[in-house]
């Protein structure tokens, strides 16, 4: 994989645990987020309806999407909760010095 397919999501020591960030990975909205010193990207789209994860509910390594409660797997993207079935997109996140980027898998 070539340096020009990563997506810088920004400096570790400013993506603080808890923090939940935006960035574009081939043109597709991904969420990084920091929980329990882990970084985890996925589509930030919930697989039950089209809506935004950011700015969900992250606890117990999963979020809740806040439009109907679905929950999602950060390490798998896995559906955790009804009423979502399907799985999100996971990336893989990576950290180059003291910068953290987004890759797509």
């Amino acid at each position: 994989m070539t340096a020009s397919t990563r997506v810088l999501v920004g400096k570790v020591d400013e993506l603080t645990e808890g923090s939940q960030t935006e960035v574009k990975v081939d043109g597709k909205s991904v969420l990084v987020v920091c929980y329990e010193g882990q970084y985890y990207a996925l589509r930030n789209n919930c697989s039950h309806k089209d809506y935004p994860l950011k700015g969900g509910d992250v606890d117990m390594g999963r979020i809740t999407c806040e439009k109907h409660g679905a929950k999602f797997e950060l390490a798998t993207g896995k559906a955790k909760t009804l009423p979502a079935v399907k799985p999100v997109q996971i990336y893989k996140t990576q950290i180059d010095g003291e910068e953290l980027f987004v890759l797509p898998l």
